[in-house]
């Protein structure tokens, strides 16, 4: 990216980024599959994968097959999840601070806990990467490393759409607890080209203001600074140069030159631009859903029930249309809107059930109230003194509460007196 050669210290989250391939595409993770998306970008030195490898048997033998050292995770006696998030983040901060010819590194988890770290090395000046699936990753950490590499586009089954597989009308709406296919799923449909056209212009607009010539690979840079998450194979290309061609070929930009000499310039006309859409405009269709099978999930429901519910509820509902490839990629997008909770399972895949925003915190008793019960305490009253429950009492003036006061401290001072002298005699 911004320097030119690259040294790439590579750091696994196993059992992140193995559940999450096997929940969502159905496969088993490969790291090789990995390895090679990342030698594209650079040289990678060193190589470290973290797991309780005691119940990951099958996992060693491609581990050693790839020069991956195998760090151990020691489970605390609680099953603390996060231990191997910490000796990763340890182990990279102590490479960052040590080994000053390591400039770059690829974080292969979807987790959301690595923000700290992405942004730790971030100010340090190392490039950083993160390897994960669309569906599981956060689209937050997406948005914050410099480069954000799918699984899904590395899947080497071609761009063919996902196939429909029909379950049992018990299955689909009267049994949410049914599990979803086993079969391994291909690579996700392309998206529609003109969804990555306002990135493009934008990119394009940037180079623009810098008085730089928009060659190919400058207009992929900073389309990657302005979109991490952004890849050409998403909209079915398997290079950005063929990305390129697919634009110019449906007259959305203009190109001259050829190969690493390619000139892009933007189109001043405008009649391919559609209306806008967002992500977040799928958000009202969910909250519905949710609200009408609220005690369904409550308990949670398999991603695949809840899509059949979400297509039989919302008339002409494309996911694709919001720029998502597949289902479970907007219910990742929800979760971190807090309107959905996702979690991974080996057998049922996604679990999808309510987010944050469903159980509001109670609210706690407001200074207000306490207030409102000391205006509510009533005035103890004194004998000669006013009181406002009192509405016939006149109200006494400063000067002659001071008298009263003095008056009543030297009777009874002279009280006392007399019961003392009384004594003596």
């Amino acid at each position: 990216m911004q320097q030119e050669k690259m040294n790439i210290a590579v750091f696994v989250d196993y059992d992140n980024i193995e559940i999450g391939v096997k929940s969502t595409l159905r496969r088993d993770f490969s790291v090789a599959v990995v390895l090679d998306a990342l030698k594209e970008r650079g040289h990678i030195v060193a190589k470290f994968a973290y797991a309780n490898w005691g119940r990951q048997e099958g996992a060693t033998r491609q581990m050693a097959e790839n020069a991956v050292q195998m760090v151990q995770r020691i489970p605390s006696p609680r099953g603390d999840k996060n231990g191997a998030d910490i000796n990763l983040a340890l182990d990279a901060l102590e490479m960052a601070f040590t080994h000053n010819h390591v400039n770059a590194f690829a974080i292969v988890s979807g987790d959301s806990d690595f923000i700290p770290l992405v942004n730790k090395l971030k100010e340090y000046g190392k490039t950083v990467f993160i390897v994960g699936g669309k569906a599981f990753t956060s689209t937050i950490l997406q948005q914050n490393c410099h480069e954000f590499i799918s699984y899904e586009s590395l899947l080497d089954d071609g761009a063919r759409p996902a196939q429909v597989v029909q379950r049992p009308a018990d299955q689909r709406h009267g049994g949410p607890k049914g599990p979803p296919p086993k079969e391994q799923r291909p690579r996700p449909a392309p998206l529609d080209l003109a969804q990555a056209t306002p990135l493009v212009e934008r990119a394009l607009e940037v180079l623009e203001r810098r008085a730089v010539q928009p060659q190919l690979g400058l207009l992929k840079s900073t389309m990657l600074q302005l979109s991490p998450s952004f890849s050409e194979k998403a909209y079915g290309a398997s290079s950005f140069s063929e990305f390129v061609e697919k634009l110019k070929a449906a007259d959305y930009v203009r190109v001259s030159g050829h190969g690493g000499r390619m000139l892009i310039e933007r189109k001043s006309s405008s009649h391919h631009e559609k209306p806008a859409v967002r992500p977040e405009d799928t958000l009202p269709y969910l909250r519905d859903v949710f609200e009408t099978h609220r005690l369904d999930m409550e308990e949670g429901v398999p991603a695949a029930s809840l899509k059949d519910w979400v297509l039989a509820e919302v008339a002409n509902f494309d996911w694709q249309n919001y720029g998502f490839q597949q289902f479970e990629e907007m219910l990742n997008f929800a979760q971190d809107r807090l309107v959905a909770r996702i979690e991974p399972h080996e057998e049922q895949g996604l679990m999808v059930y309510l987010g944050a925003e469903f159980y509001p915190p109670k609210p706690a008793e407001s200074e207000a109230s306490g207030e409102h019960h000391e205006e509510e305490e009533k005035q103890p009253i004194v004998a000669g003194q006013p009181s406002f429950l009192e509405p016939d009492a006149k109200p006494v003036s400063p000067r002659a509460r001071r008298k009263s006061t003095k008056t009543g401290a030297s009777g009874d001072g002279s009280a006392r007196r007399v019961t003392r002298r009384k004594k003596a005699e």
